[in-house]
């Protein structure tokens, strides 16, 4: 059975000397609008949710390179693997029915039916170009800072060891690395019961993101974020008492008001009470 209430979320985060989504475009700075807000994208987040779930033993269509499990190499090939994905038969043009190849991805990975994604192939492949698209019914927004954060960047040097037998020093190469010294930011998200009838995204796949969503950086620490250094501070989880919801997702997240130190503020909405849930 699919979703069957709407749900909205939104979850605080706090970053303390940490870089929370470098911009590669930007010698890895921390990503910041104009105004010095700090970004973290609706991609770097579902990458997280993606790798928590899959830590908890969910099957993951687009994995991350570190944490492949299956060998694939690609997503193509783990789509068309016929161990692992739906077999080459089900992207081949003249054989494939479109509904019933998406139904079967979303019924093989949690991230196809939570998120949605693009089955594309070129001409190359047996599908002679076919894509295959499947709209997912989770949506979350990039995490933006309650105040503009400051950026501190620090020069680096790296020695490795030189060629051959390795005790001749190499030469030291110079580089960045870049921090937020603190700061608080706010994602927002909702699920559509409409567009989980699609996918068949269920109550209990909602169940599953809920309790990830409050570990989202637990197992993700490297050299730019330290561990401990990023936190789901809280979850903010309303749930509707009917699949069209109560009220807009515009209302209810602009219900939220959250300060520079993590407090928050939650203006009464009638008839939909809110699950504040700590994080890990």
């Amino acid at each position: 059975m699919s979703l069957s209430k709407k749900i909205d979320f939104a979850l605080i985060i706090s970053v303390q000397n940490a870089n929370p989504n470098g911009d590669p475009l930007n010698g890895n700075r921390p990503r910041a609008d104009f105004s010095g807000f700090g970004e973290m994208t609706d991609v770097c987040l579902k990458r997280k949710i993606r790798d928590r779930l899959q830590d908890a033993g969910e099957s993951i269509f687009v994995q991350s390179d570190e944490k492949k499990t299956d060998g694939m190499t690609s997503l193509a090939n783990r789509a068309k693997d016929k161990d692992v994905g739906l077999g080459a038969d089900a992207f081949n043009a003249k054989k494939a029915n479109k509904d019933d190849t998406a139904k079967k991805a979303c019924e093989k990975w949690l991230d196809v039916r939570s998120f949605g994604q693009v089955f594309a192939f070129g001409k190359s492949d047996d599908a002679s170009g076919v894509s295959i698209a499947v709209r997912g019914p989770v949506t979350i927004q990039s995490a933006f800072s309650v105040d503009p954060v400051s950026i501190t960047s620090t020069q680096i040097t790296k020695s490795v060891s030189g060629e051959g037998d390795g005790s001749k020093r190499g030469s030291d190469t110079m580089g960045m690395k870049h921090r937020v010294d603190k700061g608080i930011y706010v994602a927002y998200g909702a699920m559509s019961p409409q567009l989980a009838e699609r996918t068949g995204f269920s109550d209990a796949d909602a169940e599953k993101i809920k309790i990830v969503l409050t570990k989202l950086f637990e197992g993700d620490a490297s050299s730019a974020r330290p561990e401990g250094s990023m936190q789901v501070l809280k979850l903010i989880w309303w749930e509707h008492n009917c699949k069209s919801g109560q009220y807009s997702s515009a209302k209810v997240h602009g219900s939220l008001k959250v300060h520079s130190d993590g407090s928050y503020e939650l203006n009464n909405l009638e008839g939909l009470q809110p699950e504040i849930i700590d994080g890990f």
